[in-house]
């Protein structure tokens, strides 16, 4: 896998323009100096998750006893309904924003926004979880292509903190429905990249004739 498609898969799944809406709700009445510091909180907890995906995932599959194979199926299929309800079901603000609604309903201290709905599942979602161990893949990657991985995601989440404290232009200029556009665009390419993923898997099958 290339570098670009590194790129576009992570940028998908954390899905940066998406988080704007939810970070311009979540953080609406603070100061300008606290909404720098959930930004950064958020990325850098989020950025945490997926590195801990990126060093163990591997070992809880081997731990499971799970072909690789099979678990690139079931992650294709994962993804491509992750892709599915981008496309058309709500779009990640409008998810998103009812999540942390809910959240607060049930409980009445509310935890911070910065580690939900920002963190997880915004931007750390179960769709770039397991990505993020589909691209660490220990018979397909080395450590090296492993170490470009993991920095090719720091770089998506360091644009998507970017993003966030810029969000009041951004949004702006493309309104939540530009938003939920881009969202459905992503889950269009996101759908095409799972799909390639499952036949790559179900060739390999064909060829060894062994999972």
């Amino acid at each position: 896998m290339d570098l670009f498609e590194r790129f576009i898969t992570l940028w998908v799944v954390i899905d940066p323009i998406g988080t704007i809406p939810v970070f311009i709700a979540v953080t609406a009445g603070m100061a300008a100096s606290e909404r720098r510091k959930t930004a950064l909180l958020a990325t850098v907890v989020s950025i945490g998750v997926l590195l801990f995906f990126l060093m163990l995932g591997q070992i809880l599959i081997d731990a499971l006893g799970i072909s690789l194979l099979s678990f690139q199926v079931a992650g294709g299929i994962v993804l491509f309904l992750f892709a599915l309800t981008m496309i058309f079901g709500d779009s990640k603000p409008a998810s998103d924003r009812r999540s942390v609604e809910e959240e607060e309903q049930a409980q009445d201290t509310a935890p911070s926004p910065a580690i939900f709905p920002l963190a997880v599942p915004s931007l750390a979602s179960p769709g770039a979880m397991l990505a993020i161990v589909m691209l660490t893949d220990n018979a397909q990657f080395g450590v090296s292509d492993q170490a470009i991985t993991g920095v090719v995601m720091a770089g998506v989440m360091a644009i998507a903190c970017l993003f966030m404290m810029l969000a009041d232009p951004i949004i702006r200029v493309i309104g939540n429905s530009g938003a939920a556009i881009v969202s459905r665009v992503m889950g269009m390419i996101l759908a095409s990249v799972a799909a390639d993923t499952v036949l790559s898997a179900f060739i390999e099958i064909i060829r060894t004739g062994s999972l």
